[in-house]
């Protein structure tokens, strides 16, 4: 294979990544300033920084990763439901990891976010390539 046939593999990879760890500085950037700066409580900190990280990974994702045709209102709006639903989803699950495996089976808190987020990269990664940035062709 070569250089060409591989970027052209993985076109939607690379910029997933890059985007990927924009959206988690966006996140700890937004938290740190939250709970640190402007003194929120943990919970709300969190919340504000995941809606933030959530709509910047939307229009990244939109625009520069799966390239959207979706250009009507209601389409946008239901692209935009979805991923968010999609989002939400995963992070129940990052919890849910967390939950289980840290606080109730006593295992090393860094090692499971790390094997959570991995998880959650992978499904946010199938949920946008298959359910929600859906090229006409590919329907």
């Amino acid at each position: 294979m070569n250089y060409k046939e591989l970027i052209n593999k993985y076109k939607d990879v690379i910029p997933y990544a890059i985007f990927g760890v924009l959206t988690t500085v966006v996140n700890m950037g937004t938290y740190f300033v939250a709970a640190h700066i402007l003194y929120l409580s943990i919970m709300l900190s969190t919340v504000v920084a995941w809606i933030l990280a959530v709509m910047f990974a939307y229009i990244t994702n939109r625009i520069w990763v799966f390239h959207s045709e979706a250009m009507t209102r209601k389409d946008i709006l239901k692209e935009m439901s979805s991923f968010f639903s999609c989002r939400l989803a995963t992070g129940i699950v990052d919890w849910g990891c967390m939950l289980l495996f840290v606080d109730f089976m006593h295992m090393n808190d860094v090692v499971i976010k790390m094997f959570a987020n991995i998880v959650v990269i992978i499904l946010n990664y199938i949920a946008s390539k298959l359910l929600i940035f859906k090229h006409h062709s590919e329907q």
